[in-house]
């Protein structure tokens, strides 16, 4: 594409490189999970050392949330990307290099900091990018990404593996990250408002006007964008924060320990775990899609957003729960892993639904801050989660998986009950000068 020269579907293609980072995050993030019963060996560290990985990543995780959040919402979508995977990209690279499990917490504490960034870059993204009835769609896109990186994650490091050991795994790995910066730089080069190839068309559509001189005023109408205070003041800031604190543990729970599962449960080598652990993602990915175009399909039949976000979500915690009830009792592998591929469906329906809350609530500078503090949330439930893990399947994985299903129906409530009844939110004394 020449300078200067306009396009239509300049939206999509942003998605599309953010969903092709986050297939290269989850790629960077599972590897060590996938090598663990070899890495394991060499460093002479057990589940539990692995379970203080995952804490020390967690950590990391929900600082970087909260960092990246801020980030995004002053240096801007272009930069604040090539930051976030300059840093994650880097540190898998420096895993080739750990010899002891305190290098490695080390690394997992940079690669969480900079894995973050991807999540509330992404939210950030999608409210600049799409208007309302399209955002739960685009970030189903960019789910799909998570979804697909864990899909081609465990088979393609396995394969590396077997080829060039865990070492020359992480340095490989490592390049795809810092390839990814080329195309990103050279196609995002400022927000819609801005951008020069943008058509002006496009550029109505997604800022909600009827031409590009309604861009001023559109923004105005629907920019709310309250300080860090007031945005926790609002009831809908935390409809979403708890919502994550209980639900993205279920999540995690397969992206961190689902290779260790199969590994203890069925005694699966590294080549076994890469020809299993990816069929759970593809369910995952189905659910990205199918999740975000549903509620989108809603809205254009005239639903408000809320509400149609709203039955997503709790579609998603309906498909859930069973499926967690009925894993625990999974004898054998195909039908274990099967089953997961339905809990992870209906988790990316309701998540989908959820991360697209703050776009749907506030005005895009605040939109980052409250994508990075839900996400700290997420990680504060999942760290309770993560260790429990080692305690509670010392016989079997049944347990936690019980606790999986307990989890998903106070997420869901917790959208309803603090959801409020409106969207876009206004300021207060904006509405008390409407009374």
């Amino acid at each position: 594409m020449k300078s200067g020269e306009q396009r239509s579907g300049l939206r999509w293609a942003v998605i599309a490189m953010i969903a092709a980072a986050t297939v290269i995050n989850y790629i960077d993030r599972n590897a060590l999970a996938v090598m663990w019963p070899q890495v394991s060996k060499d460093i002479g560290a057990d589940k539990s050392d692995y379970a203080l990985l995952v804490t020390v990543f967690m950590l990391a995780y929900a600082f970087g949330q909260a960092l990246f959040g801020r980030i995004f919402d002053v240096v801007g979508t272009r930069m604040g990307f090539a930051i976030a995977i300059v840093i994650w990209s880097v540190s898998i690279g420096l895993h080739s290099v750990a010899r002891t499990l305190g290098v490695f917490a080390v690394l997992r504490v940079t690669l969480g900091i900079g894995e973050a960034g991807n999540w509330p870059g992404a939210a950030k993204a999608n409210a600049l990018w799409f208007p309302a009835k399209e955002r739960a769609f685009a970030q189903g896109i960019f789910n799909a990404g998570a979804s697909l990186g864990g899909i081609i994650s465990a088979p393609f490091v396995a394969l590396l593996f077997a080829g060039f050991g865990w070492q020359g795994t992480f340095l490989i790995i490592a390049a795809f990250g810092l390839l990814w910066l080329l195309p990103w730089l050279w196609l995002y080069r400022s927000d819609p408002a801005t951008h020069p190839w943008l058509s002006e068309n496009e550029r109505a559509h997604i800022l909600g006007g009827s031409g590009a001189e309604d861009i001023a005023a559109t923004a105005a109408i629907t920019g709310y964008s309250p300080n860090f205070r007031e945005m926790l003041s609002h009831k809908q800031s935390w409809a979403v924060i708890v919502s994550r604190f209980f639900l993205d543990p279920v999540w995690w729970l397969f992206v961190s320990w689902l290779p260790i599962y199969l590994a203890e449960t069925f005694g699966f080598d590294v080549k076994q775990i890469g020809y299993f652990a990816w069929v759970p993602f593809v369910g995952a990915m189905l659910g990205s899609l199918s999740g975000g175009w549903m509620s989108g399909a809603l809205i254009g039949r005239g639903w408000s957003a809320l509400n149609a976000r709203r039955v997503m979500i709790t579609a998603g915690g309906v498909i859930m729960m069973p499926a967690l009830l009925l894993t625990m009792g999974a004898a054998d592998p195909l039908y274990a892993v099967l089953l997961i591929a339905v809990v992870l469906f209906g988790f990316q329906v309701a998540i989908n639904n959820i991360q697209t809350l703050p776009a749907d609530f506030f005005g895009g500078g605040t939109v980052g801050s409250l994508a990075g503090i839900s996400g700290a949330a997420a990680v504060a439930g999942t760290l309770i989660t993560t260790w429990l893990v080692p305690e509670l399947t010392k016989v079997s994985f049944a347990p936690i998986f019980a606790i999986a299903a307990g989890l998903v129906p106070i997420a869901i409530l917790s959208v309803w009950l603090l959801g409020g009844r409106t969207a876009p939110i206004q300021s207060r004394t904006h509405s008390n000068q409407q009374g």
